[in-house]
């Protein structure tokens, strides 16, 4: 079969598959002419970095409803982004998400641009996220490739090199393939059929519109394929954390970390720096007041993509007079899941209100 004929097989099965995600245009609505919006076409791919499509809807939509357009978002004050992206993970793309805002409001009156190359001058849009948008939002001919492209084509073509490696003939398919006529569509197709048929275990090979061409099914290797380097073992941190409680109303304080760095912006509770090398004794120099402090049974263990991270939470109550330091403040109960908390510290948080 041509690569015509298997392009048209697949946005054939697209037309009648296409998942139903609330930053898509379908490809009936697309077949009347309603065309994507290149704002919620970014705002999607860049949530969509490293986190799954259920984890990103309902971020999505809060974000779309708060800042309808990205002169909006521009407008939005840092802190109320990180808010709205608080338990999302990876906190430098809701930073970069804020910068490339403000530089598509201001030096782009508003509108973002339709080449891969003046995308890819954009904060925090990469090769990938700049293929996506200029594809999807802009009918550019764009190879657009992330992990589903990638398990898909290495499968279909039998590409064994390991990844990273692989990203480059991989790439090379996908450019080929890739349709002057529908190439975001195209490349939706292709994310799709990873996400629900190519995946990584048992895939549904007797579903796809590709099965007859695919040379990983023929070889009977499609389970082993993309191929990957073994994972390095994640060291662990460790660190001590200080929920300090208001005497009255039980609220808790809360700081700023600093705006450079891992969860640079967002709001933490006091605590020690984290060691490579565990803590044996806690002298409460890191601590916001000197108080009788309780140690909460267990060890909170949050992972983060390089190292695993060991907090022990201690517990204390504040004296009357206690007045919270610079960049400190009292956070109430029913305000917390406001707060620009990661999931780390949320977990801390929980820990000390489950056992103070």
């Amino acid at each position: 079969m041509s690569d015509a004929q298997e392009t048209h097989s697949l946005l054939t099965w697209y037309d009648h598959h296409a998942r139903d995600l609330p930053w898509r245009v379908s490809p009936s609505d697309r077949a009347v002419g309603v065309i994507p919006d290149p704002y919620q076409v970014w705002l999607s791919e860049v949530m969509l970095q490293q986190t799954t499509v259920a984890a990103v809807k309902e971020y999505f939509l809060k974000f779309v409803r708060l800042w309808p357009t990205v002169s909006d978002l521009a407008a939005a004050t840092e802190e109320d982004v990180m808010k709205a992206w608080a338990g999302l993970g990876y906190y430098s793309r809701a930073r970069n998400l804020k910068k490339c805002a403000e530089v598509v409001a201001s030096e782009h009156e508003g509108q973002f641009p339709s080449t891969e190359a003046e995308l890819l001058k954009l904060p925090g849009i990469g090769p990938y996220t700049a293929a996506a948008i200029a594809a999807i939002a802009f009918d550019q001919r764009a190879a657009v490739v992330d992990g589903n492209v990638e398990r898909v084509l290495s499968r279909y073509f039998e590409i064994t090199e390991q990844l990273p490696a692989a990203k480059v003939p991989i790439k090379a398919e996908m450019a080929r393939l890739t349709p002057s006529d529908r190439p975001g569509d195209f490349a939706q197709a292709v994310m799709d059929i990873g996400a629900t048929i190519c995946t990584p275990k048992r895939p549904a090979c007797a579903l796809c519109p590709w099965m007859n061409n695919c040379k990983a099914r023929q070889s009977g290797t499609a389970e082993t394929l993309p191929r990957k380097a073994p994972k390095k073992t994640k060291p662990t941190r460790y660190g001590f954390a200080y929920v300090l409680r208001h005497p009255k109303n039980g609220a808790v304080l809360l700081q700023r970390r600093p705006p450079k760095g891992l969860l640079g912006g967002m709001s933490e509770v006091p605590g020690t720096e984290w060691s490579e090398s565990r803590l044996e004794k806690q002298n409460f120099e890191n601590a916001p007041a000197v108080r009788p402090w309780r140690k909460t049974p267990g060890i909170v263990r949050h992972t983060f993509t390089h190292f695993h991270l060991d907090v022990e939470v201690l517990v204390a109550e504040a004296t009357d007079d206690f007045v919270p330091g610079p960049g400190q403040w009292w956070s109430a109960q029913n305000e917390i899941d406001e707060e620009a908390l990661p999931t780390v510290m949320k977990k801390i948080i929980s820990n000390a209100f489950e056992f103070s």
